[in-house]
């Protein structure tokens, strides 16, 4: 049942008292195993041969293990540290030499949640071509590397399945042609898809003009004065964008009207991929997709045991 979208909403006029400390290859955090670092993805898109490499420097380093996060991303703890607090600089050495740090600058401002699916089956648009345009507009700006490391875009195809975790700039397609944009909680206006990451990069200026500097500046939209309205003018949502459905389930997800499997939602339990779950995933094929459910999209793999289609309706919205 399709119900309306809920963001979760922070208080407008918040006052921080220190600068966020969302952990990355530049900045680990210092966790009572090691130092934990954080790998974005932007959409979750995932090349199988960087995992591989990945999940080699998580076993050589740190402990054993990769993991995913609710935001579709990739972590690795357990990790020794160099000097003043950053890694070793062979495990630095080792996690960039996988390809998933393209741009170190801008590493903390680059979080992109995209619905999973999108440009695989069903959905109203691809919004592939959306987040890479947003991640190419956002590493072109030196500005934007302020962006606090917690500070997050959203893009929904129109299924409501990411829409719903909520956003500090969020868009949500009507069509194959439209979106509706959200700061925060507030909606905004109706633009082109073609102009969408055009938008959302002048919205993220505009947030960091809004924000100012300092420990106490807002991590997130809705704790500046005013919220989201001090970014965009307010506008009724359209009634295509009050969209949410439940996480997608694990297990073979087909297209409607074929029965074929397009694609396996494939489940990382307690959210950890060890070698012997990485070696599986990488075999299946080239790209992966990582889903703000701690699970994996992959292609389908042989032929085994009859396992449950994830959903075969879905992907008419």
């Amino acid at each position: 049942m399709v119900t309306p979208a809920a963001p979760s909403v922070r208080s407008a006029g918040t006052t921080r008292v220190r600068r966020d400390l969302c952990p990355a290859v530049s900045r680990p955090w210092p966790a009572t195993d090691g130092l934990l670092v954080r790998l974005r993805l932007v959409g979750g898109l995932l090349p199988a041969r960087a995992l591989g490499s990945l999940s080699e420097a998580a076993d050589r380093f740190g402990d054993g293990a990769v993991y995913l996060t609710g935001r579709a991303n990739l972590q690795v703890r357990g990790l020794p540290a160099g000097r003043e607090g950053g890694l070793a600089p062979a495990a630095d050495r080792a996690l960039r030499a996988t390809g998933l740090v393209p741009h170190p600058a801008h590493e903390l401002a680059r979080n992109v949640l995209v619905s999973p699916l999108s440009g695989l089956v069903g959905g109203r648009a691809d919004l592939r071509p959306v987040a890479a345009a947003l991640d190419a507009a956002i590493v072109a700006d030196h500005a934007l590397a302020a962006l606090p490391g917690r500070f997050l875009h959203v893009l929904d195809d129109g299924r409501g399945d990411v829409l719903p975790r909520g956003g500090d700039l969020s868009l949500v397609a009507l069509d194959d042609v439209r979106c509706q944009v959200r700061a925060g909680s507030t909606w905004g206006p109706v633009v082109p898809l073609d102009r969408a990451a055009e938008v959302l990069v002048a919205l993220a200026r505009a947030f960091l003009e809004s924000r100012g500097d300092g420990p106490t500046a807002p991590w997130h939209v809705d704790e500046l004065p005013g919220g989201g309205a001090a970014l965009v003018t307010p506008s009724a949502p359209d009634p295509r964008a009050e969209v949410a459905s439940p996480p997608l389930p694990f297990g073979l997800v087909r297209a409607r009207g074929t029965g074929a499997a397009v694609v396996d939602h494939v489940e990382a339990p307690d959210g950890l991929l060890d070698a012997a779950a990485v070696g599986g995933l990488v075999s299946r094929g080239d790209v992966l997709v990582v889903t703000p459910w701690r699970g994996v999209l992959a292609p389908p793999g042989p032929p085994g045991p009859a396992r449950p289609a994830a959903r075969s309706t879905e992907e008419d919205r």
